[in-house]
């Protein structure tokens, strides 16, 4: 006996009440997504569950991807059953022995097809003395036990199962809108796009970069981010924006100390025009409240009033370690502190305003001119889709 299914059950995704066939639906499509790359496996979904096939294809490597999906609760290896009682106790059986280290079970039974002819707490009882019969040194413990063996008699089949593995939570990715994710290379950022991803938004990214101040490496970095970032959902387009001249032009400019100011006000501005053409309704940034300096209650106020657009901060009450904490979980730790300079990190002042004034910040925007500074940049975003899969990322034209 083998195990040939695996049941996924929905978390959050329960209470949606009439909106919940959307839900499930983008869940099943995200599933399907991220599994494009086991071709014998069919993936079936109800109202309150859904069901791979395996057919024969190994479920390690699939539960492993399944469990980085948002909007899975957890998950479970199922033995489909006749609903015959023989074939129940053997599987039921089978799923208790499977697991190791097991002292204590209980057995647990939803009869949803009402035709069974043995209510569910006889069954309980019928199934509990089977497994005590057949094994040794393991007792029955209904309130706190190392293993629940579940049965789902439906109309059809049985499914058995047993030990769950924790699915991702959230909501399915593509279910709460889009926005375009400020990504810097950093810690901070990919740590924003995953949050803002587990309720459910889809992303795409912008990244600016600076030649020859930033390397190669730096925009290597941000794509192989993202590509951790892809494993959690959907693959990602990443919008490389030539930002050297801009950046120049600040710095001869504007007054040192308000120099950072300006630049991300022009980093806003930009991120709006790109979402703007893409039908994307919102920004999200890696920005923590005191941070650092353009991360300030003053510089988010001066910085934030060049946008109309909602700017989604999912880290700004958190302090770094607990960022760190959540880097090192979904894996992009490793890849944020390879030694590569982004923009943010060159032309900084050595003591940039923690409280710019936004009149000052706009009067001295007032004189400069960067029409064909932003002109030339808009006419030259490079647009990489980057793939969790084995295939290599695969730039194309932009959208403009």
């Amino acid at each position: 006996m083998i195990y040939d299914h695996i049941l996924i059950r929905y978390g959050e995704l329960s209470l949606k009440g009439k909106n919940r066939k959307a839900f499930t639906n983008q869940l099943h499509e995200n599933v399907r997504n991220q599994l494009r790359e086991f071709p014998l496996i069919q993936i079936n979904s109800s109202r309150d569950r859904m069901l791979i096939t395996l057919n024969g294809e190994d479920p390690t490597e699939i539960i492993s991807i399944c469990q980085r999906i948002f909007g899975i609760h957890s998950l479970s290896l199922a033995i489909k059953a006749e609903n015959d009682l023989v074939a129940i106790k053997e599987a039921a059986l089978f799923a208790l022995k499977d697991e190791k280290d097991v002292q204590t079970f209980k057995v647990s039974v939803r009869r949803a097809n009402k035709d069974f002819p043995i209510p569910s707490q006889e069954l309980n009882a019928i199934i509990g003395e089977h497994l005590l019969k057949n094994t040794s040194n393991i007792t029955v413990d209904v309130h706190q036990p190392d293993l629940e063996v579940n049965i789902d008699i439906r109309k059809q089949h049985t499914f058995i199962t047993s030990a769950r593995y924790p699915g991702a939570g959230g909501l399915p990715v593509g279910t709460s809108g889009k926005s375009l994710l400020l990504l810097s290379g950093g810690i901070d950022s990919p740590v924003a796009g995953y949050l803002a991803m587990r309720r459910g938004v889809k992303i795409e990214a912008i990244h600016f970069h600076s030649p020859p101040y930033t390397s190669e490496g730096a925009k290597e970095k941000v794509l192989d981010l993202t590509r951790k970032l892809s494993e959690f959902g959907h693959d990602i387009n990443v919008h490389v924006v030539p930002f050297t001249a801009i950046q120049e032009k600040i710095h001869r400019e504007i007054p040192f100390g308000y120099s950072m100011t300006v630049m991300r006000r022009m980093m806003l501005k930009i991120s709006e025009i790109v979402a703007s053409r893409l039908d994307i309704l919102s920004i999200t940034t890696g920005e923590s409240l005191g941070q650092v300096a353009s991360q300030t209650m003053e510089s988010m106020h001066a910085i934030n009033a060049v946008t109309s657009y909602p700017v989604l901060r999912p880290l700004i009450m958190m302090d770094k370690s607990e960022i760190i904490k959540i880097a090192e979980e979904i894996g992009t730790y490793p890849i944020s502190i390879r030694p590569f300079d982004d923009c943010c990190t060159i032309f900084v002042p050595n003591s940039p305003k923690t409280k710019p004034k936004k009149d000052k910040v706009e009067y001295y925007e007032s004189h400069l001119d960067l029409t064909k500074e932003l002109a030339d940049l808009l006419d030259n975003i490079e647009v990489i889709k980057v793939s969790n899969s084995d295939q290599e990322d695969a730039p194309f034209n932009h959208l403009f």
